[in-house]
């Protein structure tokens, strides 16, 4: 505990001196309490995050660090770097970002931040914004290793556009994955697809994500429309499908939790589904000023087995308490197609500045 609190101490010294000297810095706090099951389980955890950003016209160096501290009888502490990367330009032809870095592209199945997480995803490598003024377009390659036979290796290219009423974003990543001595490689795919109709009242999205290793393929599909009823309140209704051979991020960088595993906690989401499973959703958000309401009740079902259902609701109801500051409360309850329901509630006030 004391080497912890050194280490801590350590870090908030350097931050503080560094945000001195920085020409931004921003700092975001989360304390969330954790009282699933019959609300007794009372965990809570604190979040902290300092971060700070200096440079020149044309060069700058972002660094940013978690503390997270554990509100129990070990009062675990864990301090870790966040981000931290420098960035230049290139010749005039492109902007390069060096270091760990949050990334998000699309609907972020493939690559998205999770910020439901305590370590949230972060990738160690080098990209590349290329200047276009036709298409926004991002070149990437990343590493991670850790010397003991598990290693990843990605490349990946973006393209995002939007003109008008649309946008699009495409994803393709090649990605080989070295565990225990095996060696699997993969392509995915991801593509978004966003309309906005009736003068805006009416949006329409469209994800489409493939993975392929091998032989095997898998792909998923979300379609959704969120029809926008006044400025306080819509509905969103969707389908998510998924196909005979299932689908999981192998990445490892997705906004959501792989099949098997619980996303409820280590996403905030549903998750990906199993095979052939398809999953119907409705939900909506009402803003009453400092209240927002927001409910999602999912229905999922197997086109190949008709006796399967699994039913999960998820109601979310949040408070604005200033400029900086917001408390939300989060309920779940999932009966994982069982006969008895799973229940998830969450309290979290967050802070800013």
């Amino acid at each position: 505990m004391k080497k912890n609190l050194r280490n801590i101490l350590a870090l908030a010294l350097g931050l503080m001196t560094t945000v001195s000297f920085a020409q931004d810095w921003n700092v975001d706090s989360r304390t969330r309490i954790d009282m699933s099951g019959d609300n007794d389980k009372m965990e809570t955890s604190q979040r902290v995050t300092v971060g700070t950003a200096w440079g020149g016209s044309d060069w700058g160096v972002v660094l940013s660090s978690d503390v997270n501290y554990e509100l129990n009888h070990t009062g675990e502490v864990n301090a870790e770097v966040y981000e931290a990367y420098a960035t230049t330009n290139l010749f005039g032809f492109a902007t390069m970002n060096v270091g760990r870095q949050a990334l998000s592209y699309g609907s972020g199945v493939f690559v998205g931040v999770n910020d439901w997480s305590a370590n949230r995803n972060t990738v160690d490598g080098m990209t590349f914004a290329i200047d276009n003024d036709f298409v926004d377009l991002t070149v990437g390659m990343a590493n991670d290793n850790d010397g003991e036979g598990h290693a990843h290796d990605r490349m990946w290219l973006n393209a995002s556009k939007s003109s008008g009423d649309w946008s699009a974003n495409l994803l393709y990543s090649d990605v080989t994955n070295m565990s225990g001595g095996v060696s699997t490689e993969a392509t995915a795919m991801g593509l978004d697809f966003a309309y906005s109709a009736m003068g805006g009242a009416l949006n329409l999205d469209v994800s489409y994500n493939t993975l392929t290793m091998g032989d095997m393929e898998m792909d998923m599909m979300d379609i959704s429309g969120t029809y926008t009823v006044n400025d306080d309140m819509s509905i969103t209704a969707g389908r998510a499908s998924y196909g005979e051979n299932g689908f999981n991020d192998l990445l490892g960088l997705g906004n959501r939790g792989w099949y098997g595993t619980n996303s409820w906690m280590s996403h905030g989401n549903l998750g990906h589904l199993g095979a052939n499973e398809e999953n119907m959703y409705i939900g909506g958000s009402y803003n009453m000023g400092a209240f927002t309401l927001g409910a999602t009740v999912h229905n999922v079902t197997n086109t190949e087995d008709d006796s399967y259902e699994r039913a999960a609701t998820e109601v979310t109801v949040g408070y604005t308490l200033g400029d900086n500051a917001s408390l939300s409360y989060k309920m779940v309850t999932d009966d994982n197609g069982g006969s008895e329901d799973t229940n998830y509630n969450w309290l979290t006030l967050t802070i800013g500045l």
